[in-house]
């Protein structure tokens, strides 16, 4: 990939929710180059960064029944069998749980894993530990999806960070989404689980980097034998 294709590929639309952000680090940045330009150059770095958080690039999502997508940008930080937060109503018992945690570097905008129905939209306040700590599924402030698919329910929690003070949510209950569908964004640094069906084998591992809307992290048809990773 050429240079100036690598940078295309890094340029994408702000999504909505973030050009009121944008405006307010614009107009700070012209307040500080009044004061004193070396401050209003510091504002200027930081409304570019702004609008680089808040973007919202096209994916091309691999489309297949039985297919799970990422749900996020970020770093697979935990792969791990959880029981899931109550409110999701997906039983008592450990489900397989794949964890991403997002960067204040990563894209924010949450996409869904997998086509189907939102059966329920639950949200629960809490705390604001850091996202990358796994006692924050129980602690923080969540927003939780639950959706159906072919009689199959996969749950995804948004998780609020030790930054992020607010949790977007696109979609409603009853609403039909597709697998890579937008629903929803978190602010400044957080973290998505999703908690797949029992007996579903997730197809990422732990450190990896996962692309929301692109990335497979399971499949529920079972066309695929279990993955092996290599580090290196």
């Amino acid at each position: 990939m050429s240079v100036l294709a690598s940078i295309r590929s890094q340029l994408a639309p702000v999504h909505r929710e973030g050009l009121r952000f944008v405006g307010a680090f614009a107009l700070m940045s012209l307040l500080l180059f009044w004061l004193w330009a070396p401050l209003g150059w510091l504002g200027s770095v930081a409304t570019l960064w702004c609008a680089y958080f808040f973007r919202d690039p096209a994916r091309v999502t691999p489309l297949r029944d039985g297919l799970m997508v990422a749900p996020a940008d970020g770093r697979v930080s935990r792969v791990a069998d959880a029981v899931p937060p109550s409110e999701l109503e997906l039983g008592e018992r450990p489900l397989p749980r794949v964890s991403i945690f997002m960067s204040v570097f990563d894209c924010h905008v949450n996409r869904s894993p997998i086509d189907g129905v939102i059966e329920r939209v639950i949200y629960h306040p809490g705390a604001f530990v850091s996202a990358d700590l796994d006692k924050a599924s129980e602690s923080n402030e969540r927003n939780c999806l639950r959706i159906i698919s072919n009689g199959r329910r996969v749950g995804v929690v948004q998780i609020a960070g030790l930054v992020a003070r607010r949790i977007v949510c696109f979609v409603r209950e009853g609403a039909a989404v597709a697998a890579g569908e937008r629903i929803g964004m978190i602010r400044f640094g957080s973290r998505v689980d999703v908690y797949l069906p029992a007996g579903a084998r997730p197809l990422v591992a732990e450190g990896q980097t996962a692309i929301a809307g692109e990335t497979v992290i399971a499949d529920l048809a079972e066309g695929e034998p279990q993955r092996r990773f290599r580090v290196g």
